[in-house]
């Protein structure tokens, strides 16, 4: 009796042990730039592949690049973790572009589908356009070490490491494996995984263990794309925007509440835009200028001239509020161009109505009151144009008669009784 409860107590054990002996694989799907908001969100996903004992954590990568800060981040915590990553361009079509390719030459394996690409990593302004002799010299000099370091240490193609840096050089996935700049290709991650399964990593040396593993899928939320689309610069620009006309209208409005509210929503959500992308203050000051020359320009009379001054000094802030971020973060000039001619022409309308109510001539005042209708209120008071006034007629009056006022004697009106 005590041999057979042993025997079903070790066959107990033996069951679990056996169903937990399949691996787990965490693939994480990075269709995505590259920045802030979805660089923690990328690497709380490998953190976690590490923490929950996952086998090998893969980003199934498609990304058009992103910040270079952010990109570093990603790749330093891609080094540090103690399982295998594998980065995998898929699916096809794909690519890994700019700061997709550090984050690919950072896996301990790297491969990609059919049909997708790897390449294009010149660093560029914000504006698309060449870096400045000395400074693009520098630059790319840094970058090229970076991404040579990466692919030599994992066992790959330097020299086409610097290529890619140097003049933008990109390959399709049958060049890539030619040139030894990926591991493989694999048409789905479940053949990826049977195929790299047992092969031992450089240069850490860890082994895959992928065969047969149960494949966990994760993607960013609502709220990761939510606050990915929040950092664009047009929608930050537009935000700022609002939240200076909100606010600045319950300011000099005050008691309306909704137009205050909505600023002040407008311009947090502006504000965490700016923490996040690389701010020229410089920019940011001539926004400010621009907006308060319209502010002037609405209570004093230049001819349009501060007006205009406030519409350059905006577009100009625009411009260069993001130029030292990269494409495609900086604003659009199609964005800034249409958004200024549209705040102009408001406030043209707006300040040509204002200097209009102000030329026009007085129509109400106390010389006015004579000759209208009024009627007799207690006390010896009448009620004229909603104003309580004292009254003096020749003939006696009652509460309610209707009388006209003939004249103005100080702060007393001599009136007399219309007929019915």
């Amino acid at each position: 009796m005590k041999r057979l409860l042993l025997a079903a107590f070790l066959l107990a054990l033996a069951v679990p042990a056996g169903a937990a002996a399949a691996p787990r694989v965490l693939a994480i799907h990075f269709a995505q730039d590259v920045n802030p908001v979805t660089q923690d969100w990328l690497n709380g996903e490998l953190g976690h592949a590490q923490s929950h004992g996952y086998a090998a954590a893969v980003i199934v990568l498609d990304t058009p690049g992103g910040l270079s800060e952010s990109m570093r981040k990603i790749v330093q915590k891609e080094l540090s973790l103690r399982i295998p990553v594998v980065v995998y361009v898929s699916p096809e079509g794909a690519r890994a572009a700019s700061a997709g390719v550090w984050i690919s030459q950072a896996a301990d394996v790297l491969a990609m589908a059919p049909s997708t690409n790897i390449g294009s990593s010149t660093p560029i302004q914000g504006s698309g356009q060449n870096i400045g002799t000395d400074l693009r010299r520098k630059e790319i000099n840094d970058a090229a070490a970076s991404l040579r370091g990466l692919a030599k240490t994992h066992g790959r193609n330097a020299a086409w490491a610097d290529l890619a840096v140097r003049k933008a050089s990109n390959l399709t996935a049958q060049e890539a494996l030619q040139k030894n700049v990926i591991d493989l290709i694999s048409p789905s991650l479940p053949a990826l995984l049977q195929r790299i399964d047992g092969r031992v990593t450089t240069p850490r040396h860890l082994t895959l263990h992928t065969a047969g593993a149960d494949v966990v899928e994760v993607s960013p939320g609502f709220f990761t794309r939510f606050l990915s689309t929040l950092i664009d610069p047009n929608i930050v620009s537009l935000l700022f925007l609002a939240g200076l006309a909100g606010l600045g209208f319950e300011l000099f409005h005050p008691g309306v509440v909704i137009p205050g509210a909505f600023g002040a929503i407008c311009m947090v959500c502006a504000l965490f835009g700016f923490s996040v992308l690389p701010l020229s203050w410089g920019g940011l000051i001539l926004v400010l200028l621009g907006a308060a020359l319209l502010v002037v320009d609405a209570h004093v009379t230049s001819h349009g001239a501060l007006t205009l001054s406030g519409l350059v000094a905006m577009a100009v802030g625009f411009v260069t509020l993001f130029h030292r971020a990269p494409a495609p973060y900086h604003v659009h000039v199609w964005a800034v161009v249409t958004v200024t001619a549209l705040i102009g022409g408001f406030w043209a309308i707006a300040v040509s109505k204002s200097i209009a109510a102000r030329r026009m001539p007085v129509t109400v005042g106390p010389e006015q009151i004579v000759g209208m209708e009024g009627i007799m209120r207690s006390g010896g008071q009448v009620l004229v144009r909603g104003e309580l006034w004292r009254a003096r007629s020749a003939e006696p009056l009652h509460r309610g008669d209707r009388v006209t006022v003939d004249r103005l004697d100080g702060l007393t009106l001599e009136v007399r009784r219309i007929a019915s």
